[in-house]
């Protein structure tokens, strides 16, 4: 488990570098401690929520207060914090260094646009825009004001993606050929703003992202090739509430990953409605289950050896492949330890900000994630597959 950070922790815990699952210390430089970078939060829904819970006690930021378009939503901001009473208010405030911009999707492009206009570095929630066009223009804007912008993708310190991410990094499992993300839900409906198509709603939009931008970061130099996808409204009326795309990139691994939000069963024992991940090589496999990872490594104690001309039956058939495996020809193995949680989105970003390291979440990235979104909907559309990079 990741330790939390937290006001008491000693000054020497709060600069860690990450590579891959494993925590390095960073020393502070110069031995001073660094002054406190103050955000203000534009937005207190869920994620403003969960903001609030975090920085509040991490060293390194002062959060100062919040604004939200329905002010019914800052009634439980915490005392000590501002409750601005409208954006711009917030924006214009000489106090915030950097504006956290967790508003509804729709809303990020002019949000970015006019804190950047006010000399405010800013961190935006995914997606960071709801088309390439508008992320183009406020990194126009943003590169015109000269300040920092980047993107909450907290979901790259995941648990359960840092582990199975460390799997395929190590390299035992030989030639990977395939990689599957999955999350399945039981509720169906989605609530709030993320059932309204205009409000940049949806599972694509929400869930969908954060598990294609885990892809594309697993395999950094990889590109793909051509993609697949299938998206449906299941439960919900106007948007998305399942997908499955297929992803065949040029190191001749295929990627799928699937999300559906009323996708049943009564099993329990493996986590059903959490994370999933499977990695299949030609020297093995794994599979990682859950937000807080279970799961094993697996291979087997050999391989079936063919013998011409004869032929040998089972219960498994003439293949002897399918059905009960004998007794020890699965071998099982730990998987690796990662020591990864959210917070390290911060901390990452406290010391990029200070110019002690670059930011984690680069905007090109985040553009490439963009971009793959819409081939995912053109492919959705048209049935058809797609030609990427």
């Amino acid at each position: 488990m990741c330790s939390k950070t937290g006001k008491a922790v000693k000054q020497e815990q709060r600069h860690k570098r990450f590579q891959g699952g494993v925590q390095t210390a960073l020393p502070v430089t110069g031995g001073e401690a660094m002054e406190d970078i103050r955000i203000g939060i534009i937005g207190h829904g869920f994620m403003g929520h969960e903001h609030e819970k975090m920085l509040t006690k991490m060293d390194g930021i002062r959060l100062v207060g919040f604004s939200d378009r329905d002010p019914s939503q800052l009634e439980d901001v915490q005392e000590g914090l501002k409750r601005y009473s409208s954006n711009e208010e917030l924006i214009n405030d000489p106090e915030v260094q950097v504006v956290l911009i967790a508003a509804n999707n729709n809303q990020h492009h002019d949000l970015v646009i006019q804190a950047a206009r006010a000399g405010k570095d800013i961190i935006c929630e995914k997606p960071v825009a709801m088309s390439l066009e508008e992320l183009d223009d406020m990194v126009r804007v943003t590169q015109e004001c000269g300040v920092k912008f980047t993107v909450h993708h907290q979901r790259r310190f995941d648990p359960d993606f840092r582990t199975a991410k460390e799997v395929l990094d190590e390299g035992t499992l030989g030639d990977v050929y395939t990689i599957k993300s999955s999350l399945y839900g039981f509720n169906g409906n989605m609530h709030d703003w993320h059932v309204y198509v205009a409000e940049g709603g949806g599972m694509l939009y929400d869930w969908g992202v954060h598990l294609l931008d885990q892809i594309l970061w697993m395999m950094p130099g990889a590109k793909i090739k051509s993609l697949y996808a299938d998206i449906r409204n299941v439960i919900n009326f106007e948007v998305d509430d399942y997908f499955k795309i297929l992803m065949r990139f040029d190191n001749n691994i295929t990627a799928e990953v699937e999300l559906g939000t009323y996708y049943l069963t009564d099993k329990k024992h493996d986590k059903w409605f959490e994370r999933h991940w499977f990695i299949g090589g030609n020297k093995g496999s794994a599979y990682v289950d859950g937000f807080e990872p279970e799961g094993k490594i697996v291979r087997t104690a050999g391989l079936l050896q063919n013998v011409s001309g004869h032929r040998t039956m089972t219960a498994a058939g003439p293949t002897r492949s399918f059905g009960p495996p004998p007794e020890g020809k699965i071998l099982t193995e730990e998987l690796p330890k990662v020591n990864t949680c959210h917070e390290n989105y911060f901390e990452n970003y406290i010391r990029a900000y200070h110019g002690e390291e670059e930011f984690l979440v680069k905007i090109p990235e985040t553009r490439r994630v963009l971009a793959l979104m819409d081939a995912v909907r053109e492919s959705g559309r048209t049935g058809r597959s797609i030609d990427f990079e």
